[in-house]
């Protein structure tokens, strides 16, 4: 089963904020959020608006763009076996394929 969204949107603000060495604490003041709902983010519980993501994005100067790329590429890892799994086909756009002409037969 895929990752939801909000899970995957947390994981890439919460590394985000680590690689910075900043706390919970330290972004919640800077984004105006309480400490706990940022830590429900963070966590994947709480589906953050677009406006909540944006101050948690201006705080940790990170573009809001470059999370939900990041999120959205997390996401196509994971559903990519997902598709296999389900017999989704996977087309490899550099494979050529050539389908002759129909033949008719005639029949006697």
């Amino acid at each position: 089963m895929t990752a939801l969204l909000r899970e995957v949107i947390g994981d890439v603000l919460r590394q985000a904020r680590t690689a910075q060495g900043r706390t919970l604490r330290e972004v919640s003041d800077d984004a105006r959020v309480s400490l706990g709902y940022l830590s429900e983010v963070e966590r994947g519980r709480k589906e953050a608006s677009s406006e909540l993501l944006g101050a948690i994005c201006t705080a940790l100067e990170v573009p809001l763009s470059r999370v939900l790329t990041d999120a959205g590429r997390v996401l196509e890892r994971e559903e990519r076996p997902v598709a296999a799994a389900a017999g989704a086909a996977i087309v490899d756009v550099s494979t050529k394929v050539v389908i002759p002409h129909a033949v008719t037969m005639a029949v006697a």
